[in-house]
């Protein structure tokens, strides 16, 4: 999101980033331009362990939509018309709400693939269909491929062991709904995943897809809020014949 925030500002765009009190990071010297300012939860950090990530997640959303309206009210009094859009994360999707409530045109990044963002966009169809059945219980079919998500097999399907399927369902169907954002911009390139763009362009005609990566590039510039530990750079001079032979690519 932050290289995101940095290729905008280059272009001479303003930029307020807002976050959570639980997620807080304290920005560096390179972001001296920007307005970050901080939304209120109140969940404790207990409720991680005892629910879990995935409806911990959902809870904290919930948690924050109030919050994130009222910072944005505050924020519309201070700046008036300056404000030109809201851009949240794809994963962030209660800002949506917020957005239409005060008419502001809303923007959904989705900051993984194309072909991540076509898995969450089908999986509740796939769902229904009794499709996703061997991610429920595995029977040797890992390596099979997924009807109508060629060339993804069942083990390439972005689940998670910690949850259900159903919890799953229910993060990707507010995930994957563009409810009223004028457009999609994801972290990627047509060459890299032309198919999985055609595809969402054809499933949603009316809301353009904007593939703008690989923002690391495109920021030319660091875009982290934490501060760059580059400690690893001399024991990698230092051992040059270590060498990755493979990858893991999910």
């Amino acid at each position: 999101m932050m290289q995101l925030a940095k290729a905008l500002h280059l272009k001479g765009f303003s930029i307020t980033a807002l976050q959570t009190k639980f997620n807080y990071f304290i920005p560096s010297d390179g972001f001296t331009d920007y307005q970050f300012v901080s939304i209120q939860e109140s969940l404790p950090e207990s409720d991680f362990k005892n629910l879990g990530p995935i409806q911990f997640m959902l809870k904290l959303k919930k948690e924050c939509q109030v919050s994130l309206k009222a910072c944005l009210g505050q924020l519309l009094l201070q700046k008036s018309n300056e404000i030109s859009c809201v851009i949240y994360d794809e994963s962030m999707y209660f800002a949506e709400a917020a957005a239409k409530e005060f008419n502001l045109p809303n923007v959904i990044f989705s900051t993984t693939s194309a072909t991540a963002f076509k898995c969450r966009s089908v999986f509740e169809k796939l769902y229904a269909n009794n499709v996703l059945a061997p991610l429920k219980e595995p029977k040797g079919q890992e390596e099979e491929l997924v009807p109508e998500l060629y060339p993804l097999r069942y083990k390439d399907f972005p689940v998670s062991r910690f949850a259900s399927l159903e919890s799953i369902m229910e993060v990707y169907r507010n995930t994957a709904d563009k409810r009223t954002a004028s457009s999609v911009i994801i972290n990627t390139a047509t060459c890299l995943e032309s198919a999985s763009l055609t595809f969402l362009q054809q499933q949603r005609v009316e809301v353009p897809f904007y593939p703008i990566g690989p923002l690391h590039m495109v920021a030319s510039a660091p875009a982290s809020l934490l501060e760059e530990n580059k400690s690893c750079i001399e024991w990698l001079n230092n051992n040059s014949k270590v060498v990755s032979r493979e990858s893991i690519i999910s």
